[in-house]
């Protein structure tokens, strides 16, 4: 079969978007709204992976805003970093969820997909990203751009908010068997920077025996965020859904980026269900500590940092 992808131009929720089509999967993307991807369409199994939003129209947010504030849908870029606080070059401050996914990224259409670029106001960088089809996924090509003469620390990770049920359950390296969690006051993880095992460990509420690759009930109302606490040795992770016999795969170079995060609300935070597989450069969501923990990547003085993240859907 031949993979003819497809291009066009159209509105998602008010806002300009831009639509990549094959005969296995549809993509949506907003380049005025941090260039993030709003939909992910799986024509085989007919079903939407990314979490979606009830909101009849999308608004973009202003520069440096609270990403709790607004809409969370979809999948967006967090870069130079994930929580709020002084990048180590120079102490100026990196906004909340990063600078990326409020700014508007400058974009054309290539032979095959989809080519996007934002430059930071306050940062000596470029990013940019080239997405296309193929088959039954997407390919997104990555680069990072420094244009100082030192060394640029950042963490990058695909804040891709998934829908889930009582079904989902995450598959990873076999040989991944510790988290630290780093979510505050979470419910059964307790306290910040507690390690557990994995996949099986003890809730810090009751004692009992939780399975972390799986899902607490819905009633539960929980939040989590944890890291696993040693590298990736293969850079792959997969969101599985057996009920529908299909399967969401992750593939990116463990070298470029070696380590995991793991995202799960039922409903403890701001009443929303989804998940997120989170490899990113650099643990944990702080650039400043990364650093001083020797967790950050670097991308060189005027020169780039290049890494690919697949995307594939599939059968079980």
């Amino acid at each position: 079969m031949v993979d003819v992808c497809t291009y066009q131009k159209t509105k998602f929720k008010s806002l300009d978007a831009v639509v990549l089509e094959n005969e296995r999967v549809r993509a949506v993307i907003l380049p005025g709204y941090g260039g993030k991807m709003v939909s992910f369409f799986d024509k085989e199994a007919d079903y939407e992976w990314l979490y979606q939003t009830d909101r009849p129209n999308l608004e973009i947010p202003p520069y440096g805003a609270d990403f709790s504030n607004y809409d969370s849908s979809g999948f967006d870029e967090m870069f130079p970093g994930i929580d709020k606080g002084p990048h180590p070059t120079d102490w100026k401050e990196i906004p909340d969820h990063g600078e990326v996914w409020t700014l508007p990224w400058e974009y054309k259409a290539t032979y095959d997909g989809v080519s996007l670029e934002v430059h930071s106001p306050e940062f000596p960088y470029a990013l940019k990203k080239k997405i296309c089809l193929h088959g039954d996924g997407v390919t997104i090509k990555y680069e990072a751009i420094n244009k100082s003469d030192e060394p640029f620390p950042f963490i990058w990770t695909p804040h891709a908010l998934l829908n889930l049920d009582e079904h989902t359950a995450i598959e990873v390296p076999e040989d991944m068997k510790q988290v630290m969690n780093v979510e505050k006051g979470s419910q059964h993880l307790g306290d910040w920077g507690t390690t557990h095992a994995y996949p099986e460990t003890k809730s810090a509420k009751t004692g009992s025996k939780i399975d972390l690759s799986e899902l607490e009930p819905m009633e539960e109302g929980t939040a989590e965020k944890f890291y696993f606490t040693e590298p990736l040795s293969k850079g792959w992770c997969s969101l599985v859904q057996p009920n529908l016999n299909r399967k969401l795969t992750y593939r990116f170079p463990e070298n470029k980026v070696p380590y995991l995060g793991v995202w799960k609300t039922r409903g403890g935070y701001r009443g929303e269900h989804n998940i997120a597989l989170e490899p990113c450069t650099g643990v944990y969501d702080d650039v400043y500590l990364a650093e001083k923990i020797g967790k950050v990547s670097y991308i060189p003085a005027h020169g780039s940092y290049t890494w690919t993240l697949n995307i594939e859907t599939g059968g079980l």
